[in-house]
């Protein structure tokens, strides 16, 4: 009997800019440079050229989100890289302008659960090799709110919420407004997680200016959900049309993108998945419980492309290739402070809670 793989780990780093950084990129050190590993591997960069492209971006953190520069510092610091390195972890894909990840995001509000509180999540689909470089991180700023995300590889930025209740989950677009420099998603999820509250987000999101497009499920301390597509020609918002509940999966909801062009260009098992995921939500909808969405995360209707997703023998797509599967499921109780992560295939692997103000994870 193969045993299921350790919860990831979980990091904790407090105080300055720059010390929040130093402290995350030691005791992610191995996970960082495996990652920049990868990545310039799959970029086929070399040194000189990743590093020459990441500082093309710096203008614009230096314009958007200059408190974070120190704590990239921080991080080349502490994981021994030099700081154009610990830049381009914060770009990813967009040194290629390669989109590189699926996933399957919900938000549910008040009305629709057990507890009378907002769940929100998703299943995190990408290629295999991100699993073992992935990790918990908890933040405890100098000042803001404190915050618990996963993350991998350096990222400062990615899937979590924060003690104020402000949650955020992610996935890609097919197609879409062309590509434009513009900040990285990666930094914009981040300052995400330093929000109030969503009239605070929406202001942000309004005002940053992002090189590619995704989505994002949003809750915030009221009870408030929303999704919102941030595109290279800004952001749409998507009304739960008073049902009170979103879902959203690879593909766009909101006119003027949602048209047959950039569905040509979505996974086109991104449909279905949010039929699915849609189909089981309304059907709990008043009474969903965490374990319910356990269930929905690991719903295999039309395996292997489902919403718990496995590799296939079929063929590439340009957002995620066949070997791509679910890595990460994540739901977050931002009310409750707690962020309940399976490692790998929620349908098989075990399910850790990772408390946000508290040291250790929960089995």
């Amino acid at each position: 009997m193969v045993s299921p793989p350790p919860p990831f780990p979980v990091f904790t780093a407090r105080g300055a800019p720059h010390e929040l950084g130093h402290q995350h990129g030691c005791q992610a050190r191995d996970l960082i440079r495996d990652f920049l590993e990868l990545l310039q591997s799959s970029l086929a960069l070399s040194t000189v050229e990743l590093e020459r492209r990441a500082l093309r971006f710096l203008p614009l953190f230096k314009q958007y989100v200059p408190h974070l520069i120190p704590e990239i510092e921080g991080l080349a610091a502490g994981a021994g890289l030099t700081f154009p390195a610990a830049l381009a972890l914060q770009l990813r894909g967009e040194l290629g302008c390669i989109p590189d990840a699926g996933c399957t995001t919900f938000v549910i509000g008040p009305r629709g659960t057990a507890s009378g509180d907002v769940l929100i999540g998703q299943n995190s689909d990408t290629i295999p090799e991100i699993e073992r470089l992935a990790y918990v991180l908890r933040l405890r700023p100098e000042s803001g709110p404190a915050l618990i995300l996963w993350t991998f590889g350096g990222m400062l930025g990615y899937h979590g919420m924060n003690a104020a209740g402000v949650g955020h989950f992610a996935n890609s677009l097919g197609g879409g407004p062309a590509w434009k420099m513009g900040l990285s998603h990666y930094p914009v999820k981040r300052r995400l997680l330093e929000c109030s509250d969503l009239r605070s987000v929406r202001t942000l999101l309004q005002n940053t200016p992002v090189c590619s497009n995704g989505n994002y499920v949003l809750c915030d301390g009221r009870g408030e959900i929303a999704d919102i597509e941030l595109t290279s020609a800004g952001p749409l918002e998507l009304s739960d049309a008073g049902v009170g509940f979103l879902v959203h999966a690879n593909h766009y909801l909101c006119a003027p993108h949602a048209c047959p062009a950039n569905f040509s260009q979505s996974l086109p098992d991104s449909f279905p998945r949010q039929d699915r995921l849609q189909h089981l939500i309304a059907a709990k909808f008043g009474t969903v419980t965490v374990a319910d969405l356990r269930d929905f995360l690991s719903d295999h209707s039309g395996y292997p492309v489902s919403v718990c997703r496995h590799p296939h023998d079929g063929p590439a797509d340009s957002i995620l290739p066949p070997s791509g599967k679910t890595v990460a499921a994540l739901i977050a109780e931002p009310a409750r402070g707690v962020l309940h992560i399976a490692r790998g295939n929620p349908c098989s692997q075990p399910w850790t809670t990772y408390p946000l103000d508290e040291p250790g994870p929960s089995f």
